[in-house]
């Protein structure tokens, strides 16, 4: 039995309410912060600060609540900003910027308080107003943010952002400096956990209206969670200070965190052994050891990786091949003999940990979707050829990203997997971190890696991403009774119904296979044991408010 870890958060939602987190990857730079910046004096005396050390992984591609839309974004932009409400130790929403909230009786208004003492980094109190200039700016068409779906509840906003309504048609709005309204299309009980998402952080309206790039610099960056930002050396590091203005500043125990960005696990925990970093994931090739000495913690995560088919372009236009492609692999092998750090074989794209109203696990209740068949592999691809009229197969190129070492073992082990089960050759294509995202939205690559992390607490947030049209499908593929039982689901009040919804679309998906899951993440950390009171969200980011040092 998987660990239920979602449930006290619907719970919690639900009593709350009575009515009612992508993806991204990696750059290369081995330095060392210096000691003025990591809290040691020389001969590594400490200078008495408490500074954090983490990798990143990699340059955030941008530290705008609004477009920071990927992992190495999202992470160091959590501890710089806070929304309305902040994901607690538990993993449930709680109060934050906002230090109340009503819910209208019919479950589709929801009127949040801001704190009197919730400040900007440069002293000036959070308003309303800046929610509603951030939320309005997120669905903004000329924003073209990837996460602007993730407001769909929202009455107006999808409209707007599509072209088909006006900014005056988005429910959000300031009825005075510290009350904030929002109107929601539909009675769904996910809303609260929805907006602790970083897509849905406020903007000091005053300065982005000033600076188009207020958020590329540290001496122009204003945030307004537990760390301000202090010093940002691009594709090297990123430095934090805890915030005086920040309303909670007393119950921050950390000086400041400090981000490497080191694409290479064996590079930073080389580090992290010489005591340069305090946490990290361990590296592939030695976490099987280093699991089985106890030496890592292991922590859940809802989120899946997988493989994506370019469904418009020969042969994976043909159902069939994508079946036998995705059936010819032992995903049970590629856990335990490639990855080694525990994760789970996915036979679904829901992950684990997602509760319904039975009170089972939405995985366990779909079960597994497809399994690895050899001999069903190799029908399939025969009756697919047959129906394409292929005497060959096409030429077929499997792409990944660089970084981080088992995406290259992950591609090679298929690659090994298909000669042998399917007695096809392919070609192997690694393709820069910086543009593999741009290439794979773009449409160009024929076969491709790919990972999601859920953004909030609620399976409809992974089935949404293959609707048609949307920036995170990715694969050409389109299917109108899949798109309406999503669009049913948003709109259904009744969580029993909706669930079953979600099951309809799932299998759906895991039929026409636009993409296979290959396994469900879970979080391997190795860290000092001088560091305490990090929190990391199975459904969300990294926490460092309530981190503590003491070294």
């Amino acid at each position: 039995m998987k660990k239920n870890w979602l449930v006290g958060s619907f719970v919690a939602v639900l009593a709350l309410t009575v009515a009612g987190c992508t993806t991204g990857s990696s750059g290369d730079d081995t330095n060392t912060p210096s000691d003025s910046e990591n809290g040691s004096g020389e001969e590594g005396e400490s200078t008495g600060d408490k500074i954090l050390l983490l990798n990143n992984g990699a340059e955030p591609a941008t530290l705008n609540p609004q477009t920071a839309f990927e992992s190495v974004s999202s992470a160091p932009l959590n501890n710089l900003m806070e929304g309305l409400l902040r994901l607690g130790k538990d993993h449930t929403p709680e109060e934050a910027t906002a230090e109340s909230y009503d819910i209208s009786d019919d479950g589709l208004t929801y009127t949040f308080t801001i704190r009197e003492d919730a400040n900007w980094s440069n002293g000036d109190p959070v308003t309303a107003g800046d929610f509603e200039y951030a939320w309005k700016l997120l669905v903004n068409p000329e924003t073209a943010s990837s996460a602007a779906f993730l407001a769909d509840l929202i009455e107006g906003a999808s409209e707007y952002n599509d072209g088909s309504g006006s900014v005056d048609d988005v429910m959000v709005t300031a009825l005075d400096e510290k009350t904030l309204e929002v109107v929601l299309t539909s009675p769904q009980q996910y809303f609260l956990n929805l907006i602790t998402n970083p897509s849905f952080f406020p903007v000091h309206q005053e300065t982005s209206e000033e600076n188009a790039d207020w958020h590329t610099s540290a001496d122009t960056y204003i945030g307004n969670g537990p760390f301000e930002l202090s010093g940002w050396d691009h594709n090297s590091e990123l430095r934090m200070t805890r915030n005086d203005e920040y309303w909670d500043a007393d119950n921050v125990a950390l000086d400041g965190v400090t981000w490497n960005m080191i694409e290479d696990a064996n590079t930073a925990y080389q580090l992290f052994q010489q005591g340069g970093l305090h946490s990290v994931a361990p590296p592939a090739d030695l976490a099987e050891s280093l699991i089985a000495d106890g030496e890592v913690d292991l922590y859940e995560q809802a989120g899946t990786y997988f493989y994506r088919f370019l469904t418009t372009e020969e042969p994976f236009q043909n159902k069939k091949i994508r079946q036998a492609f995705a059936k010819a692999v032992d995903r049970e092998s590629i856990v335990e003999q490639v990855i080694r750090q525990g994760q789970e074989p996915a036979g679904g794209f829901v992950s684990y940990g997602f509760t319904e109203p039975s009170g089972e696990d939405f995985r366990e209740v779909g079960g597994d979707l497809f399994e690895f068949n050899v001999e069903e592999a190799k029908q399939l691809l025969e009756e697919g050829m047959a129906e394409e009229g292929y005497d060959e197969l096409p030429p077929v190129t499997i792409s990944y990203s660089s970084g981080p070492s088992e995406h290259e073992r992950i591609a090679e082990t298929l690659q090994n997997m298909y000669s042998t089960n399917l007695e096809i050759d392919v070609e192997l294509q690694v393709v820069e971190s910086s543009v593999f995202l741009d290439r794979q939205r773009g449409l160009e690559m024929q076969m491709s890696r790919s990972s999601f992390l859920a953004d909030y607490a609620d399976p409809i947030n992974f089935l949404e991403s293959f609707i048609t049209d949307s920036s995170m499908n990715r694969t050409g593929w389109s299917n109108e009774a899949y798109d309406q039982l999503i669009a049913e689901s948003k709109v259904e009040g009744d969580e029993e119904r909706r669930f079953e919804l979600l099951h309809e679309a799932e299998e759906i998906v895991l039929e026409e296979m636009p993409f296979f899951p290959l396994y469900f993440y879970n979080q391997p950390v190795l860290q000092s044991d001088a560091v305490s009171g990090i929190v990391r969200h199975p459904v969300g980011y990294i926490e460092l408010k309530w981190a503590d040092l003491n070294e």
